[in-house]
């Protein structure tokens, strides 16, 4: 096909008509509002940041100072009048009165005392609200009692008693091994509608001869600490929280407790495990940052990001001079501060918006012009993926589209050439595909079936000389035990007589012996062997029904045609289906109905015979399991007789039948009505096989729907009369 010319027109390079005029607007208008902005902002965070955590963390900390000093302050008070002998410690009444006053007068959850002579009083405001009276002796059990108060601080009720123990509390064994004001490690109480969580204040007392007489104990509820966080200007953003050296959460600003259940009881949450991402997020930074809790010795400040939200964190070490060693942790979000930023957010936005907007504008007027002769191409194209090969595009002012049509043009008059010779070379090439096709599906038709024919003869070859072997192998140490049972039997009689006749001179001599038949119970002893005796015999006659029931099924020591009992082949057969007949949660056991008749030995192969019978019965037993229970009882039926030279071999099952559809097809190779993995299509064709081949027999299916289904085995008596 020759080429139509086109008259040549001035054109540009298309690199320059697409990159150019966005590239200059959009690159110098973003770029420039975008970095003012940035850097202003920035510069405004940080500096709010610092602010906020310094005067958040001096707060705080002044709060844990006033707050936790006060409980070592009732301890020396306490602690001086006892001293002084102001206040009686055997008087535990009016001790307990002074405790309930002092209640009403300071902020803590507990004062109270605990001797070395093991009694102790004290008061407590358990729940945040009510003060309680706990009083206990010396001596377990149920010597310590928790005492309902009346507005007077007289003694109303008991709410609880228990067992109670001084010397393991550690709250009590602490400040007595220190000798010295400490606090007490913090410890968690379970009550049914709360959780106590509290350091103890411990410090010893003395008399005016400075003999100890025990500890004073003043608790602070820790829960309270959170309470005051929440307060803070920080929390509504951000997060404040305390920790121990050993990363144990105290407190937060937020509303997850600090606690977990662990088995019932409540501990301490590590910060690492806390549910809250930010702290847990914190702790993380901490961990990998500082490798721990316990290297941070001054105030050390950092940030992080998480989830795209930037965090300041700052971390005080806080102390006091009884042992308390807790880190002061604060984050804030970047967001907290990001009023400023805002606004020249939106500036930048919109900004970048009219900026956007013209280069939009710009690109959809250049990408019209430059589309028109690519969907010129484009068309073209098509045109010619559907047949049309008499296609031509024109030249625009684009210089590379010109040379694009160009090359365009050429090909198309090449590939009209091209599709006339290869429709004629298609043409001859499918006429000898269909050809071939034709051949190898036959071939591949009989491939397989002769394939899969051997497949199940070596499976089957294989399964008869694996059968025979474990019956030969669990044979030999059968008849070992079964030989040696009899003997067994009668030495066991001779020591049964040997020891009645010791009994009957000897009746009751020595103690030792008595007591010892008595431990043993030697009349039911010497009763259960003879019963143990007996059923090893039984069981070792069972075994070898079912290894010569193997060994007759498998009868791969006979290759050639033998004269075998066609009856012990049935019998091994249903002795190995024995499982399959039994009664099942889904359905009764398959009665077995035998209706033999005089049937002389047959000339057969015994292993292929007994293959074919197998076939037969599991697919009568699948058929049957099919069946609705409430349908009938499910009969398996097995009839021989000798019909002239023939031996007549018939098995029916009262199920479900077949279709007059399928019937005709049971004997094709790779037909199989059950579902995938659990049929391969080839036991009838091979069984067919046997008997009409290998046996020059008969074998016949007759069905009818809702009845059943019979299989009829003919195979003649003596071999040599067939082939004569």
């Amino acid at each position: 096909m020759k080429r139509r010319p086109f008259p040549r027109i001035k054109s540009f390079p298309l690199q320059w008509v697409l990159i150019l005029p966005f590239v200059l607007q959009i690159f110098g208008a973003v770029g420039l509002v975008g970095y003012l902005s940035f850097k202003n902002g920035q510069k405004a965070v940080n500096q709010l940041a610092d602010r906020l955590m310094d005067r958040t963390s001096t707060m705080v900390s002044q709060h844990l100072e006033d707050y936790l000093s006060v409980p070592h302050k009732i301890a020396q008070i306490n602690a001086d009048a006892i001293r002084m002998g102001l206040l009686n410690v055997r008087d535990r009444e009016t001790l307990g009165r002074y405790f309930w006053y002092q209640m009403h007068a300071y902020d803590v959850s507990y004062i109270g005392i605990g001797l070395t002579t093991g009694e102790g009083v004290g008061a407590a405001r358990y729940d945040g609200v009510t003060i309680t009276l706990d009083d206990w002796s010396a001596k377990p059990p149920n010597n310590w009692y928790s005492y309902a108060l009346n507005d007077r601080g007289d003694r109303t009720e008991v709410l609880e008693t228990l067992d109670w123990n001084n010397f393991e509390e550690i709250w009590y064994t602490e400040p007595i091994e220190a000798g010295q004001p400490i606090w007490s490690p913090i410890y968690t109480i379970n009550y049914p509608d709360r959780v106590y969580i509290a350091t103890s204040a411990g410090r010893p007392i003395y008399d005016a001869q400075n003999r100890l007489l025990g500890m004073v104990s003043i608790d602070v509820s820790l829960l309270k600490l959170s309470d005051f966080l929440r307060s803070s200007e920080v929390s509504e953003k951000g997060q404040v929280f305390i920790l121990e050296r050993s990363g144990a959460l105290i407190a937060n600003s937020g509303f997850q407790r600090p606690f977990r259940f662990v088995n019932g009881e409540a501990q301490l949450l590590q910060s690492l495990e806390s549910s809250d991402p930010i702290i847990q997020s914190v702790a993380q930074q901490i961990q990998a940052e500082f490798q721990g809790f316990q290297t941070i010795t001054q105030t050390q400040k950092f940030r992080f990001q998480q989830q795209g939200e930037r965090y300041y964190v700052q971390i005080t070490p806080w102390r006091d001079d009884y042992g308390l060693d807790w880190l002061l942790v604060i984050s804030i979000p970047e967001s907290t501060f990001m009023a400023e930023i805002v606004a020249n957010n939106r500036t930048t936005v919109g900004l970048c918006l009219v900026a956007l907007a013209v280069a939009a504008l710009m690109g959809w007027w250049t990408s019209r012009w430059i589309m028109r002769p690519i969907r010129r191409l484009n068309q073209a194209s098509q045109a010619m993926a559907a047949g049309e090969l008499d296609q031509a595009i024109e030249p625009s002012r684009i210089q590379e589209f010109n040379s694009l049509a160009d090359s365009f043009n050429y090909m198309v008059s090449q590939l009209h050439e091209s599709f006339v010779a290869l429709e004629e070379s298609n043409v001859e090439l499918e006429n000898r595909v269909e050809q071939r096709t034709i051949e190898l599906k036959n071939t591949l038709s009989e491939l397989q079936k002769t394939q899969a024919q051997v497949i199940q003869s070596e499976k089957m070859s294989s399964l008869g000389q694996l059968v025979a072997g474990v019956a030969h192998e669990i044979n030999n140490p059968v008849n070992f035990i079964h030989g040696n049972l009899s003997h067994l039997d009668g030495y066991t009689q001779d020591l049964v007589r040997m020891l009645q006749l010791y009994q009957r001179l000897h009746p009751a001599d020595d103690p030792e012996i008595q007591a010892l038949a008595e431990e043993l119970d030697l009349e039911f002893l010497i009763e259960d062997v003879e019963k143990i005796l007996t059923s090893m015999k039984m069981g070792t006659d069972r075994i070898r029904s079912i290894v010569l029931s193997l060994r007759n099924f498998s009868r791969m020591d006979e290759a050639e045609f033998k004269e075998v009992d066609i009856h012990d082949g049935i019998e091994s057969t249903l002795l190995i289906l024995q499982h399959r007949l039994k009664a099942r949660a889904d359905r009764p056991a398959i009665e077995v109905i035998r209706e033999y008749g005089e049937l002389p030995l047959v000339e057969c192969y015994p292993g292929q015979l007994n293959q074919v019978m197998m076939n037969i019965m599991v697919n009568a037993i699948d058929a049957l399991d099919e069946m609705s229970v409430a349908d009938r009882a499910s009969q398996l039926t097995i009839r021989t007789v000798a019909n002239g030279g023939w031996a007549e071999i018939a098995i029916a099952d009262n199920g479900p039948g077949m279709p007059e559809s399928v019937k005709p097809h049971i004997f094709n190779p790779f037909f199989t009505t059950k579902p995938i993995g659990k049929g391969t299509g080839m036991g009838m064709a091979i069984s067919h096989q046997i008997i009409t081949e290998k046996h020059h027999g008969k074998l016949e299916c007759f069905s009818t729907p809702g009845q059943g289904t019979e299989f009829v085995i003919q195979v003649p008596l003596k071999q040599e009369n067939v082939k004569d």
